[in-house]
């Protein structure tokens, strides 16, 4: 397992910095945020993505994930959407999955994790968006299985999945081992579960993990490990018990006038929880 750190935070520097400032702070992993001012696949072509490749190698980093969420460049945090109204919106949202899957493989990435789709359009049933969401998963999945890259599924508050009980059936209907679930520890907090308990029911589809703290009201916005209510320990035992492999990211994109501090001492209070849990050799 490799604790990566998200350049989401760094947006105030330019992609390759933020490699460096989050190897110089000690993690061995970077998850990449697909999307405007860092990794937008229209401004990389090859030579760029050399370069990224090469920085990464230099710094000994691992890619933890790519991340595909947002799309600042051409809309907001959750736009476009697998189940906007227009077409071509959707297809916004798959040719830009399509394009990072493409980068992922060539960075030797494992996965990307995508939207759940949302927010909810009242012109549509959940059923109905339910079903844009597989329609549009059908137009990546093919691809994804072909490059060998796990498309992740990542829950979020207020959006078409959020709950345990909204991702399961639907990672299960799929039967693909290309989908599984991004999962954000302090989402399903939101979300008023227990990250620990969602983790073990969950586990057989998880890909890669998103680390933050989230204060007690449950409020949807990522605080600096140690300021918020997240039971680490209790998630930890429980990735132990599990014999969780893959990697897990730090997110801390609120902190972007102070990424690095925000991440040092994030680190500071999660590596001796993770070394008491049997995570870290």
């Amino acid at each position: 397992m490799v604790f990566g750190y998200s350049t989401n935070a760094f947006v105030r520097f330019d992609l390759l910095d933020s490699f460096d400032k989050i190897a110089t702070l000690g993690f061995k992993g970077v998850e990449i945020m697909c999307d405007q001012p860092h990794l937008y696949p229209p401004d990389y072509p090859a030579p760029r993505l050399e370069e990224v490749k090469a920085r990464l190698a230099a710094g000994n980093l691992k890619p933890t994930n790519l991340n595909s969420f947002t799309l600042f460049a051409v809309g907001d945090t959750y736009l476009p959407s697998w189940i906007e109204p227009q077409a071509e919106r959707r297809q916004m949202r798959i040719d830009h999955t399509l394009a990072c899957l493409e980068i992922a493989a060539f960075l030797g990435c494992a996965n990307i994790s995508v939207p759940p789709g949302g927010p909810l359009e009242k012109s549509f049933t959940r059923k109905e968006s339910l079903a844009l969401f597989h329609r549009g998963l059908d137009q990546v999945i093919p691809r994804a299985e072909a490059l060998g890259v796990q498309l992740l599924i990542e829950p979020e508050p207020d959006l078409l999945m959020e709950r345990t009980a909204e991702i399961k059936p639907f990672v299960q209907d799929i039967r693909c081992a290309a989908v599984g679930i991004n999962f954000d520890i302090g989402h399903f907090f939101c979300a008023g579960e227990d990250p620990a308990a969602a983790l073990e029911e969950l586990f057989e589809w998880v890909g890669h993990m998103h680390i933050e703290d989230i204060a007690p009201d449950r409020r949807h916005n990522h605080l600096i490990a140690g300021q918020g209510a997240i039971d680490f320990p209790s998630v930890f035992r429980t990735m132990a018990a599990l014999g969780y492999q893959r990697d897990i990211s730090l997110e801390l994109y609120p902190y972007t006038d102070r990424p690095e501090a925000a991440g040092k001492e994030s680190l500071a209070h999660l590596q001796p929880l993770m070394a008491a849990a049997g995570l870290l050799a």
